[in-house]
């Protein structure tokens, strides 16, 4: 390896704070006389890097000049390629909690949000069928339109969605059992017509009863994530969420703290009103990354309110939605792959 190629890998991005291999960030150097020409290549989104990583290339070679370009490239899991798979979708990815209350669907948009930001194709199942906010935090109400026998998503700050809440009602309570919730959701996720998706956040009801379940062994699943808030109740019950994934051989790419700390309005003061140490407690027991620490903030619910997610501005609050997102995008890329079966059984202790 030479001195160019050394100094090269070594380089730390200032955004995601690890190594250009420790990023798994491919790389090719042309060398001519004081001029480097270098190409990095990723297998997860990259835009947010751009003002980060490039420019942190460039200083490392005072003496040169140098030309970096950078692009990425997001592969098709194996759950997606065996015959089965969701059309148009390249990778299925679970949010989930073990209660109701942490702020799961505002996590999963603002994930989203983020991803589609940072240049993903990212779409939106929302699964939370007698509890559906997808539509009100994407800001969009229209009809569902068809395409043959096909429902076509709608689309919202570059966001495919589908949710219950497009189709029936709002001001209509669904009174339905189970079987019946699961049967009309795996239809729903079946003859949508996503268009090229390189991830599909696929939002959970909260809980790990017998809907969640059936959910999680009938759905072609990529992977999980779980949420929780840092106190004792929400991570007693996010520890049930990770059993579930791993008696169903779901791998559970990490853990988001959300409501890690309040931030008042007023004057900017941060307290831990729910305790702390929650999220990393329960990760370094269950050897589970921790993606990210949430705060709490008026700001994020009321833009989830008014239709337009936090994780859609550069500054402040946007970005740790977006160091959360880099993160979970990051985690499935350096997976092998191959590491979940297609319809995983529920193994019995």
């Amino acid at each position: 390896m030479t001195t160019t190629e050394t100094i090269l890998q070594s380089i730390i991005d200032p955004f995601l704070g690890q190594s250009i291999t420790a990023l798994g960030i491919q790389t090719r150097i042309e060398e001519s006389g004081q001029t480097l020409n270098i190409h990095l290549h990723a297998g997860f989104p990259t835009l947010p890097l751009q003002n980060s990583l490039l420019p942190a290339v460039q200083q490392a070679f005072p003496d040169k000049t140098v030309n970096c370009d950078m692009d990425f490239f997001i592969r098709a899991h194996k759950t997606q390629l065996l015959g089965k798979g969701l059309r148009g979708v390249k990778n299925t990815i679970a949010i989930a909690s073990g209660k109701g209350g942490v702020g799961k669907s505002t996590v999963t948009v603002n994930l989203a949000a983020a991803l589609a930001r940072a240049g993903a194709r990212v779409g939106i199942l929302d699964a939370d069928i007698y509890g559906p906010s997808i539509p009100l935090m994407l800001g969009e109400h229209q009809a569902v339109q068809l395409e043959g026998d096909r429902y076509l998503p709608i689309t919202a700050h570059g966001i495919q969605a589908m949710s219950i809440g497009y189709l029936t009602d709002p001001d209509q309570a669904l009174i339905w059992r189970g079987p019946m919730l699961a049967k009309s959701l795996l239809q729903m996720l079946d003859i949508t017509l996503w268009d090229e998706l390189d991830y599909l956040f696929i939002d959970l009801p909260p809980g790990t009863g017998d809907i969640q379940l059936s959910l999680v062994q009938k759905i072609p699943l990529t992977a999980a994530v779980v949420v929780t808030t840092p106190q004792n109740v929400a991570t007693l019950d996010a520890q049930k969420a990770i059993k579930m994934f791993e008696k169903t051989g779901i791998d559970v790419l990490g853990l988001v703290e959300n409501m890690s700390t309040h931030i008042c309005g007023r004057c900017g003061h941060e307290e831990a009103l729910f305790g702390t140490g929650g999220g990393q407690r329960l990760s370094e027991s269950f050897h589970v990354p921790l993606l990210g620490q949430l705060p709490l903030d008026a700001r994020i619910r009321s833009q989830c309110d008014e239709g337009t997610p936090i994780a859609l501005d550069d500054q402040d609050l946007g970005q740790h939605f977006m160091k959360t997102a880099m993160n979970l995008a990051l985690a499935l890329a350096k997976k092998p792959f191959n590491y979940a079966n297609k319809f995983p059984p529920v193994v019995v202790e």
